[in-house]
């Protein structure tokens, strides 16, 4: 008789081990480059990837203002933000949002690729968006992703 134990084996949260990425998204492709962070966060790149469990890694975007779209993309594609009152529903464009905020761009993106509930809102607390090539978070080491 074989003993030999085939069980999937489900990480706990105690037993992740998290690691620093940073990624360049000058002259990135907007989509490609959101859907690679989006994997990262969710762990999906690790061997022990359990559903249930964060166990993605943190992400840090610099240069989020050089990021590129396709296409009319940067002029056509439109974001909408509703106050909750009368009147109080704006749409902008990309264009528009870079000019404002450029890291806005890439955290609404990623956002919309994880899930929507508490583990998603943990997830997303994991990725760092800057504007410009500097970040804070040189005492972490973080890794350059590929």
């Amino acid at each position: 008789m074989n003993t030999l134990s085939y069980k999937t084996r489900s990480v706990k949260k105690e037993e992740v081990n998290r690691q620093w990425f940073v990624i360049d998204a000058d002259g990135q492709v907007m989509g490609r480059m959101c859907t690679r962070i989006a994997t990262v966060l969710r762990g999906k790149h690790h061997p022990e990837y359990t559903p249930h469990v964060d166990t993605g890694d943190n992400v840090i975007v610099i240069n989020a203002a050089k990021v590129r779209f396709t296409g009319n993309k940067e002029n056509a594609k439109t974001y909408q933000t509703y106050s909750g009152y009368p009147g109080g529903q704006k749409e902008l464009t990309a264009a528009q949002i870079r000019e404002r905020r450029p890291e806005r761009l890439v955290e609404l993106a990623v956002k919309g690729m994880l899930p929507k509930n508490k583990l998603g809102n943990a997830m997303f607390k994991k990725l760092f968006v800057y504007a410009g090539a500097e970040h804070p978070h040189a005492a972490q080491q973080p890794k350059p992703l590929v």
